[in-house]
């Protein structure tokens, strides 16, 4: 039996599911998501919960269970609170600035890089330093999916710490050749 999967997701306040025709449909305050239900798992509301259960013991039964109520407990906490993940560029001359629903990156290439946002999602730079974005939506996985695509552009190298990491992510730092050489001459 799944321990995830068995444990009623509770709705927080302002938060509505309907099952239509094979999908969730999760509404709140901030939006509406929609989930495509899977054939191996029967999802039922009661009251403010929503259960989940698997149709049948399957191995495939079992994996879908447990993935099927984590989805939709981060979609009613999506509509009702949000995701928000932090990004910070280091570097000498990198610098981000939001234009419209793109964002334009100077990450030390030859040109400026724009990333154009999908729907849903919302950058935001922070007063102080303009090197942190906060990028924020109601899709966890959208939300993850566009931070993580943001640190490939030019992901934190190991020498300098140069590029894009998330906020208070640790970059292991290597010697250079010149720490190399001072060790190997001692």
């Amino acid at each position: 039996m799944s321990r995830i999967g068995i444990k009623p997701v509770a709705l927080p306040s302002g938060v509505s599911v309907e099952i239509k025709a094979g999908a969730v449909v999760v509404k709140g305050p901030k939006g509406e998501l929609t989930y495509s239900l899977l054939p191996e798992v029967a999802v039922t509301v009661e009251g403010s919960n929503v259960s989940v259960a698997r149709k049948s013991d399957e191995k495939i039964a079992r994996e879908r269970h447990g993935l099927t109520r984590v989805l939709i407990r981060n979609m009613a906490q999506g509509v009702s609170q949000g995701f928000e993940k932090k990004l910070e560029i280091i570097g000498v001359g990198y610098k981000a600035q939001i234009k419209g629903k793109a964002l334009l990156l100077n990450l030390g290439h030859s040109h400026p890089i724009n990333f154009a946002l999908p729907q849903g999602i919302e950058v935001t730079q922070d007063e102080k330093n303009k090197n942190l974005l906060t990028i924020k939506g109601i899709d966890k996985q959208l939300v993850g999916q566009v931070a993580a695509q943001l640190r490939g552009l030019r992901a934190p190298e190991p020498y300098k710490g140069k590029g894009i990491r998330y906020f208070g992510e640790n970059v292991r730092r290597k010697p250079g050749k010149a720490a190399a050489a001072k060790a190997g001459a001692a």
